[in-house]
């Protein structure tokens, strides 16, 4: 029973550095909102007839692009670990059909 343990301790730890990286894109993201809110107020209050604000909108938003596509990203458009390990399985399947074959 040491093995089970040492495997839920892992998964603990894993769990815990999963959260961390979730907690910093939502740290990351609520500063980015309020830099967007102060960028849109200083501008409108300063020159209101030129919106030089959009560049850092986007500049935010590429940042704030890859911060979620590297926390959420792979899993969100499915190609996260179920992923693999579906096509681990298909792989190993296409194989022995292709091995049982040649005999």
């Amino acid at each position: 029973m040491i093995g089970d343990n040492f495997l839920q301790e892992k998964r603990y730890v894993e769990a815990k550095k999963r959260i961390k990286q979730i907690k910093a894109f939502y740290i990351h993201l609520t500063v980015n909102i309020v830099a967007v809110a102060i960028m849109v107020s200083i501008n409108l209050t300063v020159s209101p007839n030129f919106h030089w604000f959009w560049y850092g909108v986007l500049g935010v938003s590429v940042g704030t692009f890859f911060h979620w596509f590297a926390v959420f990203g792979a899993n969100t458009i499915g190609l996260g670990k179920a992923w693999e390990e579906k096509k681990i399985r298909e792989f190993l399947e296409k194989d022995n059909t292709d091995n049982f074959k040649k005999y």
